[in-house]
Order: structure tokens, then C-alpha cells, then sequence
């Protein structure tokens, strides 16, 4: 035997034994070694066959083309190839392939059938196409039309968006000249118009970069900037996600396999560079709105630093650092309340620093780190000048930007020569408008007690002084805040008061004074809630907050409100009051030890004990914390950070503790807001979220708590929390909403079975404790109805079956029902298993008469009901058995007593297995 077919045989043998990857491989061998044509035709053609099993149909049709230019009638190849074609959406060649298959075995059903249904599909094809050719046509003309009723026109602008998202749509929209007549549609300068058109082009470019490409050559990445810096909501946000819808494409959101000649053509590098570049222009221009610079910083923190730290490049961000970090320092810098500022947003300084949180943190060694420090460094310095106040607070502005994103690096540059005092200066000015941005620095700057020892000592004096001098109340309620903050350094930590007993209770009272006040600006109450934020790490404090009802409404609406900066002071706030941060556990022996060595124990204040907490939750749930909870968590991403969606599913797990609570958090739309926080965030976080998740999934209707097709996401978060790194409380829990929804649609209990759940589930039914082993019995009780489990019990080489057999025999009522549920719905589906049941223990009769003598009326009806489907298995060996024993007599027992309510269903079921008895010949009826 040649090494060549010795080569193709072990190929052949793999393929046969459904080793695919080896296959490949060991064809790919013969295919180097093979001199015969000949048989290299058929080595390809084989090839073929696995690269249509890996789905690799590119591969796969050139295979079986070479193996076509060999032999023209090679009927194999010619249909492989056909197949490939077909799944590659070539229709008409795979039809001409299909056709030769025919013509060569006229009599072939399924070259016949195929034949058939592709010139069906090729048909449909034709006719959508040119519908959809005319349809686009009349669009436009509606569009561009002069006199036009309005619904008209805005029917056809929403029929064009909706063509585009498919990509047949797209496509047609492409080829009748679409582009250029949207960029009239851009031209009008009418909103509702250029809107329709961004929104098209955002269909026609997702996951196609041919097209993509193309449609930037004809309109301009400048042009689609000029739209976004327009001063308009839904455009900027429009044009931001059609960027986005871009950068996908262009990156990695395209799945087509283009040849090797295409994808050189299609180097989208240039394009890329060119969108960065223009974005970065538009961060620092004063020709672009507020929103169109949100939009910006937001695209920049979204596609430039690296989504996974294992991977290498990150020279984006370096570049990003070269051309753009003064620009971005520069919008930090801008104070609203100067003159010839840039147009900004409330939150366009804290998306700013954001942005440079995380390219800081992209970073990857010493001097890369150093070199951001000292672009920064370089660009205060160059701002700070004697005779400029204006230039000076602009420094001191882009330091508290920094403070608020990469916070070593604006603590570096506050430790700077000459900062401290400019800040201390800025105190003293007559402007209060240095005051304020003077006073909002040293805030930011106290942030890390350990380093603020500085603020300490002077901050204090500096800011009670501001405090009782000034009248103007933004000044005051910052410098309070600045109190606030240094007086809770001690966290939570009863024994670390900062100030004098009663004065934190004090600071709070005027913090919630300003909060319910309506005639202060939102930006000043803003700073009442930071106020709060530090102050809640009090206890007497949160009790107080709490109580205060209208405080803590003002505070809820102003989290709904348009200004997002705000939702990290409340989350933080929220946490606080729920108690839901992060506790160590200390043992008793420890702090007896560091008492013992005179060290600080950290001591608990008698108003953060469980009782206390949970009177809290029930009043913010009562003052409607869950609705604000679901505003705060749709808000735009780069505000609500992966930080800040952790404290929300900290809060969500607090308040869903209690059941009687989740049909509240149910009914103001909690368990949608949960999805989300579920699927992104820090992982904390979204443990957090999911085990919330699972709370309200195992008490509620599915259908009201998560509307629609959301129930389908709930599944993924449950099934994770089934890993066994979680704690018991979370696999319990995820198990119980797991069993509530696998008990409500087959669609459902598909979805569970397809996120590979069923290992779990099956792991959990050996587990030790006994309320999880119940809980992962009756999810599985839940599921036997899907066929893919019935499947899974029918298989050979496991203990499934064994392991159901056995639970029946617990002494648990609640683990026997599921079991012998479980049992029952298998048996009465697959016949086979009546049989295999009587395998794979010994014990199976006892156990099963165990069953139909039970006490508890369910378990006995499941017992019988067995015996019912092992009597109707078509085994009649088996039924022989079961009626030559103790069984029989049950059956006559029980069948034979008087209707009784309680236990009809029992005595209806063995009448019927004693009817099935007589029809089998197995029991004869007294003759009279």
C-alpha cells in the first residue's frame, strides 16, 4: 500500500468515526505526497465532504472543484460543491451543479428534489429583487418629491430604514443609485430627512465592508462629522451609531469570507486612521455642539482602548495620546461660567475623563504611563500664568478632570510645585467663579485619605471658612461637600468619626435642605447628593436620609433626569443605604489578637445591624427607588461606567432579598433593567445582577417580569450561576428560577437545554445538600418534556436513569415527587426506558411499590402512573412481571376503594392499569 492511500484510508476511517479535524489533516498529508491525478480527484473530493461538515463552505466548493477539473462527471464532487454554493447564497451555480447531478442519474430523488427547491428559491429571488427595485425607486421619489404629504413621506423614510437592515434591502438600495440620493436627503437640511438618511446608511453599512467602503468614497467622513456636530439629540446620537456601525464593519463586524485578491483591496486602514483623526478634530472645535462632542469622546472611549487586556495592540492608544490627549485635556478644562468656552453638555467633562481613565489603563509599562504624566504635566504648566486668572482656573479645571479619571495622574500633578498654593489662592480670590472651581478641585483631590494628608490639615480650615463666608450657595454647597468628604474618611467604621458627635448629622440635614430645594439649579443639588454619597457611609445618617422621604423622592427624580454625571453619587448613596457594599468577614479570634497588640478594630454602629437595614429597604422601596433604578440603568454607556453598574446590581440585590418585595420591584420594570447588568460590567457585578435575577425568576410569572422576547436573555445569567466557583445560595437560587421558567414554555425549556445547562443540572441532582439536590431535581422534573433530554436519558455509558430510579426511594417528599414526575413523563414518552429502567437498578420494584403505597397522595399518583406506561410498553415480559407480583395486589387495592377526593387521581390510574392488565390477557375478570 502506498503511503498516499495508506494517508486517504486513515482519512476515510476518521471521517467514518466523526473525527473531522484529523481527516482534514491526514488528507491534506496525502494531497502533498499524491502523484496520481486520479486519486488526488477523489482525496479533494473527500476533503470537500469535511469542509462542508465544518461549515467551511469556501474551502469546500474549491476542493470539489478540483476534483471537477479532473473528472467533469464526478457526480460526488459536482453535488458537494452544489451544496457549498448553496450555503454561500450562490444559487444560480449551485443550480447549473444540481442540474449536471440530474441529467447524469436522471432518477436520483434528491438530486431531483434539490433541482426543485433551488429553482423555487431562485424564482423567489428573482421576484423579491425586482419588487424591491421598484419599491426602492418609488421611495425616493417620494422623498425628493416638492409637494408631498407629510405622513407620506415620513412613511417612506421609515420603509427605507427598515429595507436596509436586511441585507438583500441593502443591497438594492446600493445598486439603484441610493448613496447619492441619500446625501440629497443630507443636503435638505431638514432633521426628520437627514435623520431617515443617516439611519438608512446605518442598515447598508453593517456587516459588509465591501460596501461600507465604498459608500465612505462617496460620502466623506468629514460630511457624516459636519452632521453630528449639528446641535440636535437624535442626530448626533444617529450618526454616532452609524460611526459605530462603521468601525464594526470595517474592524471585525464582517462575517463574509472574501478571497485573497479582495481582502487586499479592502484595506480598511486609511479609512479607520482618517475617522480617528477627524473625531479627535471634532473634540476640540468650537464649530461643534455640545452633543456632537458627547458623541465624539463617546466613539474614541468605545473603539480606541482595547475591549480585552490579552490583547497586544494597543497602539491606537498611543497614537490617540500623541495627537489627541491635550485636546481631550482641553474640553476637562472648559468652565461654562467664562466666556468664548466650547459648546458642552452637563456631561461632557465627566465623559472626558472617562476617556482618559481608560487609555490610561491601556497602558502597559512604566514609560508609557510616564509619558501620558508628563503630556498632561507640560500642558498645565503651560496654562498656569500670573497676570491670566482665566488661564490659571482653566489648569486647575483640568486637574480636577484628571482627578476624576486617572487619579494617580492628577494626584501627581497636585503634589506639583506651586499647585497647592494656587489652589489656596483661588480660595481667597473675590471671583467666585475661581471660588467654585478652586473649591471643586480640592473635593476631587481629597478622594484617597491615606494621600490627603495635606487636604486634611489645611482643607478643613480652608473650606469651614469658605463656608461661613461666602452667600453665594454653589460656593457653600461645595465647600460643605468638601466637608462632607473629609469627615468620611473613616468609612463606615463607628470607632474613625472625623468630626465631633452630631456634626455628620448636621452636615446631612443641610445637604438634604438643598437637595428638596427647587429654585437651586440641578448642577448645585448635584453636589448636595456627592454631599450625601460620603455622609451615608454614617448610620445615623442613613436612618435619617432614609425617613426623609421627600429628600430621598428628589433625590430619585433627579437620577431620571437629563444630566447623567449624577448617577454614581446616587448609586453610591443607594449602596450605603442598603448596606450592599463589600464586607469582609472578621474572625473573633483576630480581633481578639489585634486588640491584644493594641491595633485598630474597625467597630459595626448599631444602626447598620440587619433590622435596621431591611426597615430601611422597605421605605426606598416604598419611595420608589425601583423606577429610578430602571432610568439610571438605561443610561448612555459611557456615564453609567462598569463601576457604577455594580452599585446598581449591589442596590438590586439589597432590595429583592425579601420576597414579599419582588412583585414591586416586577411591577416598575426591575426585572428588565436587571438584563443588562446581567450580560456587561465588572464580574462582581454582574454575579450580583444575575443572582438578583435569579430571586425574582423563581417567584414570578415570566411573562410579567420579563416582557416579550427579554424572558429568552434570562436564561444565559441563571445557567452561569449554576458554575460551581458560585456559592450554594446562588446555585439554589439559579436553579429555582431556572425550574419556574423551564415550567412555562417548550420554547423556553429549548433555550435552557441549548445554553448547556444540563450537565449542571445533572451534577446538582448528586449533591449533598439536600434543598439544592431537591431544587435540581425538580428543574429537571421541569424539563423531561424537551426531546432533547428524553434523548439524553436514552443514552447508554451514564447513571441518569439509575439516579432518578434511586431519589424516588428518599424518604423527602418534595425530592420524591420530582423524581417520580421526572420518571413518569419519560416512561409515558419513551417506551424504551420502561425497560431500561428495570436495568440499570436492582432495587427498581421495591422502590416502585414504595411509591404506589405512599402516604402523600402525589407521590403515590406518579407511582402509578409508572406502572400504567411500564403496562402500556409493548414489553410484554415486563408487564408479566409487574402483575405476577406485589404490585397486582396495590392495583386491586386501590382500585377496588370508593371514590375519595383526596386520592381520586390514584384510584383512577390504577383502575386503568388493572383495565391494561385485562386487555393484555394478563389478569382474568371474575365470571359471574
Amino acid at each position: 500500500v502506498t503511503p498516499t492511500n495508506q494517508l486517504k484510508d486513515e482519512g476515510n476511517a476518521y471521517f467514518q468515526s466523526g473525527e473531522i479535524d484529523k481527516a482534514i489533516e491526514s488528507y491534506t498529508q496525502a494531497i502533498k505526497l499524491c502523484k496520481d491525478k486520479k486519486v488526488l480527484a477523489i482525496i479533494y473530493r473527500n476533503r470537500s465532504a469535511c469542509y462542508l461538515k465544518k461549515e467551511n463552505y469556501t474551502t469546500a466548493a474549491s476542493d470539489a472543484s478540483r476534483a471537477i477539473d479532473v473528472d467533469a462527471a464526478d457526480i460526488k464532487a459536482l453535488y458537494r460543491r452544489c451544496q457549498a454554493l448553496e450555503k454561500l447564497g450562490k444559487l444560480d451555480m449551485a443550480f447549473k451543479d444540481v442540474q449536471r447531478c440530474a441529467t447524469i442519474e436522471p432518477k436520483n430523488k434528491t438530486f431531483l428534489d434539490t433541482l426543485r427547491r433551488l429553482g423555487a428559491e431562485i424564482q423567489a429571488k428573482l421576484k423579491t429583487t425586482f419588487s424591491t427595485d421598484s419599491r426602492v425607486q418609488n421611495m425616493f421619489d417620494i422623498l425628493m418629491a416638492e409637494e408631498m404629504e407629510k405622513d407620506k413621506i415620513e412613511k417612506a423614510a421609515n420603509n427605507l430604514i427598515v429595507l436596509a437592515r436586511e441585507d438583500a434591502g441593502a443591497e438594492r438600495i446600493f445598486q439603484n443609485n441610493g448613496v447619492p440620493l441619500l446625501m440629497n436627503m443630507i443636503d435638505s437640511g431638514k432633521p426628520a430627512m437627514m435623520l431617515a438618511s443617516i439611519r438608512t446608511l446605518s442598515g447598508m453599512c453593517t456587516g459588509h465592508k465591501a460596501r461600507t467602503m465604498a459608500i465612505l468614497q462617496m460620502i466623506s467622513i468629514e460630511k457624516l462629522c459636519s452632521v453630528m456636530a449639528i446641535d440636535n439629540e437624535e442626530l448626533a446620537l444617529a450618526t454616532c451609531n452609524l460611526f459605530q456601525c462603521i468601525n464594526d464593519s470595517l474592524t471585525c463586524g464582517d462575517k463574509r469570507i472574501y478571497g485573497k485578491e479582495e481582502a487586499m483591496v479592502l484595506d480598511s486602514n486609511k479609512d479607520l486612521m482618517t475617522i480617528l483623526l477627524s473625531l479627535l478634530e471634532m473634540v476640540a472645535s468650537k464649530k461643534v455642539s455640545g452633543l456632537g462632542r458627547d458623541q465624539a469622546l463617546n466613539l474614541l472611549t468605545k473603539n480606541v482602548p482595547r475591549k480585552n487586556k490579552k490583547e497586544n495592540d494597543h497602539t491606537k492608544t498611543l497614537f490617540l495620546i500623541d495627537h489627541g490627549l491635550k485636546k481631550i485635556l482641553k474640553v476637562c478644562g472648559q468652565i461654562p461660567d467664562l466666556p468664548d468656552q466650547l459648546p458642552m453638555t452637563d456631561d461632557s467633562q465627566l465623559i472626558a475623563s472617562v476617556l482618559l481613565t481608560k487609555m490610561y489603563d491601556d497602558l502597559k509599562c512604566d514609560p508609557e504611563r510616564d509619558n501620558f504624566r508628563d503630556v498632561c504635566d507640560e500642558y498645565i504648566k503651560a496654562k498656569f500664568d500670573p497676570k491670566d486668572m482665566d488661564r490659571n482656573i482653566h489648569a486647575i479645571n483640568v486637574i480636577s478632570g484628571l482627578l476624576q479619571g486617572p487619579f494617580e495622574v492628577g494626584n501627581a500633578m497636585v503634589g506639583r510645585q506651586g499647585v497647592m498654593e494656587m489652589m489656596v489662592a483661588l480660595c481667597a480670590s473675590e471671583r467666585e467663579v475661581d471660588q467654585l472651581v478652586a473649591v471643586e478641585a480640592l473635593i476631587h483631590a481629597a478622594s484617597k485619605c491615606s494621600r490627603a494628608s495635606f487636604i486634611i490639615t489645611n482643607g478643613v480650615s480652608l473650606l469651614k471658612e469658605m463656608y461661613k463666608k461666602t452667600k453665594n450657595e454653589k460656593i457653600k454647597i461645595r465647600a460643605l461637600v468638601g466637608l462632607c468628604k473629609l469627615g468620611s474618611a473613616g468609612g463606615d467604621d463607628y470607632s474613625m468619626r472625623q468630626f465631633a458627635e452630631g456634626s455628620t448629622e448636621k452636615l446631612a440635614k443641610q445637604c438634604r435642605k438643598w437637595l428638596v430645594n427647587p429654585q437651586l439649579d440641578t448642577r448645585t443639588r448635584k453636589w448636595a447628593i456627592e454631599g450625601l454619597a460620603y455622609l451615608t457611609n454614617d448610620a445615623d445618617v442613613k436612618d435619617d436620609f432614609v425617613e426623609d422621604e421627600p429628600a430621598m423622592k428628589a433625590m430619585f427624580e433627579l437620577a431620571k433626569s437629563k444630566d447623567k454625571t449624577i448617577l454614581y453619587a446616587v448609586a453610591c448613596t443607594l449602596v450605603n443605604c442598603t448596606n450592599s457594599y463589600e464586607k469582609k468577614d472578621i474572625l473573633p479570634e483576630l480581633v481578639q489578637l489585634a486588640k491584644f497588640s493594641k491595633q485598630h478594630v474597625p467597630e459595626q454602629h448599631p444602626k447598620d445591624k440587619k433590622d435596621f437595614i431591611e426597615k430601611r429597604i422597605k421605605r426606598m422601596l416604598k419611595a420608589g427607588v425601583t423606577s429610578a433604578l430602571t432610568v439610571m440603568v438605561k443610561a448612555d454607556s459611557s456615564v453609567l461606567t462598569d463601576q457604577t453598574k455594580e452599585l446598581l446590581s449591589r442596590v438590586f440585590l439589597a432590595l429583592s432579598q425579601d420576597v414579599k418585595d419582588r412583585g414591586t420591584i416586577v411591577a416598575h420594570g426591575g426585572g428588565k433593567a436587571l438584563i443588562p447588568l446581567a450580560l456587561e460590567g465588572t464580574n462582581p457585578g454582574r454575579v450580583k445582577a444575575c443572582h438578583a435575577l435569579a430571586k425574582i425568576a423563581s417567584v414570578s410569572n415570566p411573562e410579567i417580569a420579563f416582557p416579550g422576547e427579554r424572558v429568552y436573555e434570562v436564561v444565559r445569567p441563571l445557567v452561569s450561576l449554576l458554575a460551581t466557583d458560585r456559592d450554594g445560595m446562588e446555585n439554589y437560587e439559579a436553579l429555582k428560577g431556572l425550574t419556574n421558567l423551564a415550567g412555562f414554555s417548550e420554547k423556553l425549556r429549548v433555550k435552557i437545554v441549548k445554553e448547556k445547562a444540563l450537565p449542571e443540572i445533572e451534577n446538582y441532582m448528586f449533591e449533598d445538600h439536600e434543598q439544592i439536590r431537591r431544587a435540581a431535581t425538580e428543574c429537571m422534573c421541569n424539563l423531561v418534556s424537551c426531546k432533547e433530554v428524553q434523548e439524553r436519558y436514552l443514552q447508554d455509558g451514564n447513571d441518569k436513569m439509575k439516579l432518578l430510579v434511586l431519589l424516588c426511594g428518599e424518604d423527602d417528599d418534595v425530592l420524591q415527587i420530582a423524581a417520580a414526575g421526572a420518571l413518569a413523563m419519560l416512561t409515558a414518552a419513551k417506551k424504551k426506558l420502561c425497560t431500561k429502567m428495570t436495568v440499570v437498578s436492582t432495587q427498581w420494584l421495591e422502590i416502585l411499590q414504595r411509591l404506589c403505597l405512599h402516604d402523600n397522595p402525589q407521590v403515590q399518583h406518579r407511582g402509578l402512573v409508572i406502572v400504567f406506561n411500564m403496562l402500556n410498553s409493548d414489553d410484554s415480559e415486563l408487564a408479566k412481571k409487574l402483575l405476577e407480583c406485589e404490585i397486582m395486589e396495590i392495583l386491586s387495592v386501590i382500585g377496588k376503594a370508593e371514590d375519595n377526593l383526596k386520592r381520586q387521581d390514584s384510584i383512577d390510574v390504577a383502575r386503568m392499569c388493572l383495565v391494561k392488565g385485562m386487555d393484555l390477557g394478563l389478569i382474568k375478570p371474575f365470571t359471574s
